[in-house]
């Protein structure tokens, strides 16, 4: 009998056979250089995909790319190198392919005529959902591969441990490389930990978490070990995995030198880009959805998002062997450290806006506070009210008081600084506009809650919480997180200038 594995190494060998009888068809042209290597890429619009079609470029292949929306992909850095519609692309050139990746019709489509592809999808389903969504999308890129006779596929899976449960993520990412190992087409199965690079939601997540925070108090995942590893490094792995021989068929771990845990991280992006040092302490009970929602709060990542994120950090995630650096060689210069991998991350960016965002915003709420004191003590002595000013009264006044505009300030300063990050100069003004006007608004209603008529405070309460509502609906657009923040601050503030409450004269 013919076992599994015998039948699939004949398959690959009858497959291989086939696709060497084409290239002799092919014959010259090709040898001379005439005919690129063509390659498809799927998930080009997101991070990973998006720069390795750069780097696929630069080694001179004709890409393909199978994306939902061509506009989509004309707003990527790679976009003067797109073709007309219908047009085949030449060597550094991309064509896009428009179609849906569960839709075999549409992958088998854009495969014709490719000798690689690389498999960079990651469905944002539900827990629930995720693992039947990945893995019939796997089966659909496998069937066609096998239908168009292809070389190779690469795949970009994660680094995890072979003696744990894991999480959901990990598992899924697990099964489907298992499922493009077991098709007749020679695949490359590269797994890595955190990418390390300025557009990865992963860098995004440790960036903003290591400069929002002078310390944190987080999970006990954050004591898990991970092999990180740059982008630059990455791509050079992933495009160089097309160049292995055909009878190589296996899962490879890739990573940096350096194998750190998760808090660590936070503090060695910290020394590197010379911030203060930062304390990491460990909860003894933090779920991961809780941990999501506050990912969600402080960092530009939405907790959907962080949620696919976290899961690939339950389990520990190291690299175990440097089989693939045998076989294709190192990028120049070897595998960069984490520092060298965040500094070279940063080197566009501003990693003290933060802290110069939030300096300003702190700056505001305090002359709100201030100014809000003044009026009101002048509305009171007008009124010939002798006793304390509004906000001393049954809530704990000034401190109520600290606790509402420090939220705003907290709120509105996450807002801006996310806005400043994707270049949105103008979210950026609306959202520091929407923090004034609820300032004003604060300033007024106060007053007005010092003064001896119901009427008036009445009408003042309500004009702050409308001048509330503008930075409310802002956070809302950043987070749903921020909103919830901002409600609260506001219900406070209310609460404060209502029952801070006028005695008589």
């Amino acid at each position: 009998m013919v076992g599994p594995e015998q039948g699939r190494s004949e398959a690959r060998a009858r497959a291989g056979a086939a696709r060497s009888q084409e290239r002799a068809t092919a014959g010259s042209a090709e040898q001379a250089g005439d005919q690129p290597r063509r390659a498809l890429v799927t998930g080009a619009t997101g991070y990973v995909g998006g720069t390795l079609v750069g780097e696929l470029l630069r080694r001179g292949w004709a890409v393909r790319t199978l994306s939902r929306s061509r506009g989509k992909a004309e707003s990527m850095p790679w976009a003067e190198a797109i073709v007309a519609q219908g047009q085949r692309a030449g060597a550094g050139e991309v064509e896009v392919c428009e179609g849906d990746a569960s839709e075999f019709d549409d992958v088998a489509a854009a495969m014709e005529g490719t000798s690689a592809a690389w498999y960079l999808l990651h469905s944002m389903g539900s827990a629930a959902d995720l693992m039947a969504e990945e893995t019939a999308m796997a089966r659909t890129f496998a069937r066609a591969a096998e239908t168009a006779g292809i070389d190779r596929i690469v795949y970009l899976a994660g680094l995890h441990p072979d003696d744990e449960e894991l999480s959901e993520h990990l598992a899924s990412r697990t099964a489907v490389g298992r499922i493009l190992l077991d098709c007749a087409v020679p695949t490359a199965v590269l797994q890595a930990g955190v990418v390390l690079g300025d557009g990865s939601a992963s860098f995004t997540m440790l960036r903003s978490l290591s400069e929002r925070l002078p310390g944190a108090i987080g999970p006990r995942w954050i004591r898990n070990r991970i092999t990180p590893i740059a982008v630059r490094d990455a791509m050079f792995y992933l495009a160089s995995a097309a160049e292995l021989p055909a009878e190589v068929n296996r899962a490879f771990d890739i990573g940096g030198p350096d194998t750190l845990e998760y808090a660590q991280m936070m503090q060695e992006y910290a020394k590197a880009v010379g911030l203060l040092p930062r304390l990491v302490l460990t909860a003894p009970v933090t779920t991961p959805g809780l941990a999501a929602h506050w990912i969600g709060l402080i960092t530009p990542v939405r907790s959907g998002m962080a949620r696919h994120l976290i899961g690939s950090l339950l389990n520990t995630t190291v690299v175990k062997e440097r089989d693939l650096e045998g076989l294709v060689g190192t990028p120049p210069g070897g595998n960069l450290t984490f520092r060298e991998a965040v500094r070279a991350a940063v080197e566009d960016l501003d990693t003290r806006r933060w802290s110069r965002v939030l300096g300003v915003s702190a700056a505001a709420a305090g002359t709100t506070a201030g100014l809000s004191g003044l009026l009101a003590a002048a509305v009171r002595r007008s009124a010939g009210i002798r006793t304390p000013i509004a906000g001393t009264g049954r809530l704990g006044g000034g401190a109520v008081r600290a606790v509402a505009d420090a939220g705003s300030a907290g709120v509105a300063a996450l807002v801006v600084a996310d806005s400043l990050e994707e270049g949105d100069s103008r979210g950026a003004r609306g959202a520091a506009a929407a923090f004034a006007a609820a300032g004003l608004g604060r300033i007024i209603g106060r007053a007005a809650a010092a003064a001896g008529s119901p009427a008036v405070r009445t009408a003042g309460i309500g004009l702050s919480a409308v001048c509330d509502a503008v930075l409310g609906r802002r956070a809302y657009a950043s987070a749903p997180e921020r909103a919830a923040v901002a409600a609260g601050a506001t219900a406070l503030s209310i609460a404060e200038e209502g029952w801070g409450g006028t005695a008589p004269r």
